[in-house]
Order: C-alpha cells, then structure tokens, then sequence
C-alpha cells in the first residue's frame, strides 16, 4: 500500500521549518506540488495528500466513503508532522473541502482553499461530474484543456480520476458542529464557472478566527496554473506575517 503522504524535500533541515500540507483537486495526483518545493525552499517543507487511484497509487481501491480518507490522512499526518510543528494546509476544489476537514481534526496555523465551494455547498455537488459528459468538459475547459485535442486513452484515464472522487464526494455530508478556530483564506478566480461569489464568502461561516478572499484571474485551476500569487501568500503566513482578517460573524 501507497502512502497518503508525500513529501519532496531533500535537506534534511527542512524537518525544522513550517509545513504545508497541499491537497489536489479532484482527478489529480499531488506530484504537481513538487515544484512548490524549491519555491519555497528555506520557508517550509512541502507535503502532498496522495489519495489512491492516481499515479503512484493508481492501482489501490479508493476508501469507500469521504470520512474515511479524511482519517487515514490525519492519521499519517500525525506520525509524518510533528504535532507541534507549524502547519498550513493548502487544498484546491476538491482538495480544500479535504483540507477543511482534515483541519478540524489536526488543527493548522492557518487553513487555504481556492476554486473550492464553502462546506454547506458540497452536498451532491458531484453527482453532476458522475453522471453528465457536458459537466466533465467544462472542468478541462476550465483546467485549459480542450478534451477534443485529447487522445481517447489519456481522455479515459483523465474522466476515470474524476468520477473516482465524485464519487467520494458524494459520501460527503456537511455537519457544521464547531466551527475551526483558525483563520481561512478562499481564493477565487473571475473566469471560474464552478464556483461562485455567494459559495466563495460561506467560507466565512466556518472559522471564528477570521476570514479574508482573494482573487485572481483566469479559470477554475488559475491558482495552480500561475501559482506566483498563492504562493507569495503562503510563503508570508508561512512566516507567520498576514493582513488583518475580516472578523468571523
């Protein structure tokens, strides 16, 4: 069996620095977190959550339900990051509402999500991706993928991944219980299509430490196409700096 964690850094200092805990989008590996490393070397030590079914893990089944990966992470999460280590977690789309509940177990510095629908949002939000062809187009279109260039196998591959964790996601259910005592920050971009202003701000509704959006431009994978932004945000609450939140209501 894979790890759910993963890590790129070489230096073995890095074990002294803040981690940052990235988790990808649905349909993708966390291998394109690797070059988040050396953008942020001498700040932090970078992590990525490796869900089976996907690249090094491609032949493992998926958990049968969203609670259960959400465990097994936090689970070698713990035995992986020292509990008394400086940790952000970072989560796009899928990866974020991942994140938010990993972080109601773990407990971050500080929680990062972008092109990613706030909790009370996500109930059945999948079952589009499962069951409808015109919604899988509109993530690639959206990713800058144009799936009529793609060959049919790596199309196959691609739409498999996804309606892997749609799937998942639709074991999800939001129950609010306490609300995280660390601050939030929600990422959005002007092109998105999937997510909009009203699911964006309900990420304010979940944290009693403070909320603050952030925008870009581009589609609904802006923050990982031109990562420069997130990462100069991250870097700084990596550091321990950031600008005054908007208090939580």
């Amino acid at each position: 069996m894979g790890t759910w964690i993963s890590t790129w850094s070489t230096d073995p200092a890095d074990a002294a620095l803040p981690a940052l805990l990235c988790l990808p989008p649905a349909g993708a590996g966390c291998q394109q977190f690797r070059s988040w490393q050396p953008a942020l070397a001498g700040i932090a030590q970078v992590y990525g959550v490796q869900l089976p079914g996907r690249e090094n893990r491609w032949r493992e089944p998926m958990p049968d339900t969203f609670g259960e990966a959400v465990a097994a992470t936090a689970e070698e999460l713990a035995a992986t990051v020292a509990a008394d280590r400086p940790l952000i977690v970072f989560g796009h789309s899928f990866g974020g509402l991942l994140g938010y509940e990993l972080s109601r177990l773990v407990r971050p510095r500080a929680l990062v999500v972008s092109g990613c629908r706030a909790p009370g949002f996500w109930d059945g939000a999948g079952r589009g991706i499962v069951d409808d062809a015109e919604e899988l187009d509109k993530l690639f279109d959206t990713a800058g993928v144009d799936p009529a260039l793609l060959d049919e196998a790596t199309r196959d591959l691609m739409v498999a991944m996804l309606r892997k964790d749609a799937r998942l996601s639709l074991s999800y259910v939001h129950r609010p219980g306490d609300r995280l005592d660390v601050p939030v920050h929600a990422w959005g971009a002007d092109g998105d299509e999937t997510v909009s202003s009203e699911e964006l701000d309900g990420w304010a509704a979940v944290t009693t430490a403070g909320f603050a959006r952030h925008r870009t431009t581009g589609g609904h994978h802006a923050v990982l196409r031109r990562p420069e932004p997130v990462l100069e945000h991250l870097a700084g609450l990596l550091r321990g700096e950031g600008a005054p939140l908007t208090p939580a209501p």
